[in-house]
């Protein structure tokens, strides 16, 4: 997730926070954004209990690890946009651009 780190700002000028969520528990997430030498937006622990937001929005695998997956929510808590992909692949920033552009024509 640098990448989302890398166009923080382009995802600001869309009045968009982005946020990162795993089952993973606080201190795990704090090595793993030490790894990649610092992350600036939240990460947030669906830790416990185990997987609770994960399976409300339908990602939490039977083995108790969530899909990869990106939601947009819009500011009335609607979901505009779902993508679930393998874990070592995610879409390009540029096609998540469009849609948070798609939204804007809307308002």
């Amino acid at each position: 997730m640098p990448s989302y780190e890398d166009d923080l700002s382009r995802f600001e000028e869309h009045n968009t926070q982005v946020l990162g969520i795993s089952v993973d528990s606080v201190p795990s997430h704090e090595a793993w954004e030490k790894s990649v030498g610092g992350i600036t937006y939240p990460l947030l622990s669906d830790f416990y209990p185990h997987g609770a937001v994960s399976e409300m929005y339908g990602v939490l695998r039977a083995e108790g690890m969530s899909e990869r997956a990106l939601f947009i929510i819009d500011k009335d808590g609607i979901i505009r946009f779902i993508d679930v992909h393998p874990i070592g692949e995610q879409p390009e920033n540029e096609e998540l651009f469009e849609v948070l552009r798609s939204l804007h024509s809307f308002a």
